[in-house]
């Protein structure tokens, strides 16, 4: 694993927290590497907005505001509401069918309360959605917001969605998409990412009405 992955796993999972310096030669020390390699890698993490640098002081954790939820979350709405479309013009049945196979272990996890597992299967779900659209553009946008969005979660645990919640969610956004019915699936995923804000941030936002039912036909 490269360095900068194992600074922005450090970051996701909460052990480097938002606000904290990172200090090179105790990170040299701790990872094994040398300053320069180190530095390389912490200036990636600056041109991806998940740290920042200072002059003279060096460089920390970005600390991500309510409006920074907000923001991330209409970036990922913007980014896989357009996955999604891509997906129901090629094979969505068989992009459904790769979802499911990520939603099983989202279930088993929920179903355990294991929420490392949990939040780790909801990271890869999206990230398999992105991937079924075969946007190579799309999947570049779309991993710095799950980086953000990881770190938005380590930092509200207590606000995270309940299980039982992202599991059904998660379940009828894989059922719209293999039903085709796109006006259902945007309209799903949309309501899925202004949940995550409310719970995040506390904070109710107005929702979108429901679409009528498309029925399939025989």
């Amino acid at each position: 694993m490269s360095i900068a992955r194992r600074l922005t796993e450090a970051i996701m999972d909460g052990t480097l927290a938002p606000g904290s310096q990172l200090g090179e030669a105790e990170l040299a020390g701790e990872l094994g590497v040398s300053r320069g390699p180190l530095r390389e890698a912490m200036q990636r993490l600056v041109q991806q907005g998940i740290a920042y640098s200072e002059p003279h002081r060096g460089v920390f954790v970005t600390t991500l505001t309510e409006d920074d939820v907000r923001d991330i979350y209409l970036a990922r709405t913007s980014v896989e509401s357009a996955a999604c479309r891509l997906i129901l013009r090629r094979d969505p049945g068989a992009s459904a069918d790769r979802l499911v196979r990520v939603h099983e272990a989202m279930a088993d996890a929920a179903g355990r309360g294991d929420h490392a597992a949990l939040s780790a299967a909801d990271t890869e779900l999206h990230h398999v959605l992105v991937a079924e659209s075969g946007s190579v553009r799309l999947r570049r946008m779309a991993e710095t917001l799950f980086v953000e969005t990881r770190m938005c979660i380590a930092a509200l645990q207590d606000k995270y969605p309940v299980p039982e919640v992202m599991v059904e969610e998660h379940a009828a956004i894989i059922e719209a998409i293999r039903a085709g019915d796109e006006a259902r699936v945007l309209y799903l995923m949309d309501e899925h990412m202004q949940d995550a804000v409310r719970r995040l941030t506390g904070t109710p936002e107005e929702g979108a009405e429901e679409p009528p039912q498309v029925l399939a036909g025989p």
